[in-house]
């Protein structure tokens, strides 16, 4: 098969196919976490209840998008390395096999989330605003492939450097998703429930075009065909071995906001809660620059790994890191800046006006949080693109689930400083994380070199 613009792109100068596939995904999830934010803000023109109820709905939806984030960060990174290699019988295959897997997984976790969603929600101590959780968690829940496979089926997408089928349709959905929810929710009067519905139809969308795409009118660089197809157990186990641990990061990060949305609830109760939940969702948007290109990273390492060319894999990790960060430290100051005009949009009616300085507050203190991500974001990346997605895992466990934890209890209760002393521990055990993540990839990096250099 020969090589279209993409490919060449993809398997030439690192720092080019970095900025290239970077640029669409930021926009692309900067779109998705607007919509989100949006979703928030509707929402907080119905009250403070509902507006924690989605709170305590958030981490369980990020698990789900973790699952979808996860297991297309698996199907890139094989399909990359065989492009890499240039095996595009494998490729091929590969492809099918991420798509396959992702229509069984949709299925399995539906069920899942929707047999414990209830009893989930009263462990993490949403019993208050219960009946919004649940009326908003079901919808959701039972049509998770919705969630799910726009991701899996994006990440055969960017492996093949076609970043615009990759994110297009998820930007379009989020866009189509901002515009019917006001629709839903007060105009069909449906409250909690209609901001569901406009995020599940919008949804669907996104997966009619990305089948029609792959298996309708067929112009993808990889082939969707049963020709193309030999069922090969070893792919979805490779598939599985960088998604499963990439989607238990985002089960660790989704666990550690339940943690965190338990200890505020200790501290302060609801209204904590409600504040962590909007001004948490701002600086999601922050990091959207380092995710972004730790996202297109996936794709440049996994081609530079099944070509052997670790020299490329090292300006990978570092270009990444660099460029991630001096956008990061501009979207810091931004936020920092206008902290209180971004608080008011989340505080505009009578029942919500008291969260405005509490929220305005959490962002000056938490968008230092962005500035580590950088480091964190791109080494996770490059893990994965490698096939190392058990590396990833743990650090991400170790920086989040023991540094940022330990950080946050000992100076929240220990220290008595409440809400406040939390927020400052989780900004002390991540960014003493995320620079050994970042040390934990220049070294392995180094590893391969040199045993390259001595095998020959």
């Amino acid at each position: 098969m020969e090589k279209n613009s993409n490919i060449e792109m993809i398997t030439g100068d690192p720092k080019k196919a970095i900025n290239k596939l970077s640029i669409p995904i930021i926009a692309s999830m900067f779109l998705i976490f607007a919509n989100n934010i949006i979703d928030s803000i509707w929402v907080a023109g119905l009250g403070a209840e509902p507006l924690a109820a989605l709170g305590y709905i958030t981490p369980l939806f990020m698990v789900l998008i973790g699952i979808g984030n996860g297991i297309g960060a698996g199907g890139n990174s094989l399909i990359s390395r065989y492009i890499g290699a240039e095996d595009t019988s494998s490729a091929n295959n590969a492809a099918i096999h991420n798509l396959i897997l992702g229509i069984i997984l949709s299925i399995a976790v539906s069920i899942i989330l929707l047999v414990f969603l209830e009893p989930l929600l009263k462990v993490m101590g949403a019993t208050s605003v219960l009946s919004y959780a649940m009326e908003y968690g079901v919808i959701i829940f039972s049509f998770s492939f919705a969630m799910l496979l726009p991701p899996i089926f994006g990440g055969a997408f960017r492996a093949e450097g076609d970043v615009k089928r990759a994110t297009v349709p998820i930007a379009i959905t989020a866009v189509i998703n901002m515009c019917i929810d006001p629709i839903f929710i007060y105009t069909f009067g449906l409250g909690v429930a209609g901001a569901a519905w406009a995020t599940v139809l919008a949804h669907i969308l996104s997966i009619i075009a990305m089948l029609y795409w792959m298996l309708i009118k067929r112009d993808t660089y990889l082939k969707y065909g049963r020709e193309y197809f030999h069922n090969n157990l070893s792919m979805y186990k490779d598939i599985l071995v960088v998604g499963i641990p990439a989607s238990l990061e985002q089960l660790i990060l989704s666990a550690l906001t339940i943690v965190v949305n338990f200890m505020l609830t200790l501290v302060s109760g609801p209204v904590a809660v409600a504040v962590y939940t909007a001004g948490w969702r701002i600086i999601n948007l922050g990091m959207l620059p380092a995710i972004g290109v730790g996202t297109a990273s996936i794709s440049v390492a996994g081609v530079a790994f099944g070509a052997r060319k670790y020299e490329n894999l090292r300006v990978t990790a570092r270009y990444a890191v660099k460029i991630a960060l001096i956008a990061s430290i501009i979207v810091c100051i931004i936020l920092n800046v206008f902290a209180n005009q971004i608080a008011f949009v989340f505080s505009y009616s009578e029942s919500s006006a008291h969260l405005e300085p509490l929220i305005a507050s959490f962002i000056q203190i938490m968008c230092l949080f962005i500035l580590y991500v950088p480091f964190g974001a791109s080494a996770g990346n490059v893990f994965q693109g490698v096939g190392k997605g058990s590396i990833s895992f743990m650090l991400t466990a170790f920086r989040e689930f023991v540094l940022v934890l330990i950080f946050a209890y000992v100076l929240g209760f220990v220290f008595h400083m409440g809400e406040t002393g939390i927020y400052y521990g989780m900004l002390l055990g991540g960014g003493i994380g995320s620079l050994i993540c970042y040390a934990c990839i220049e070294l392995y990096i180094s590893r391969l070199i040199r045993g390259r250099d001595h095998a020959v």
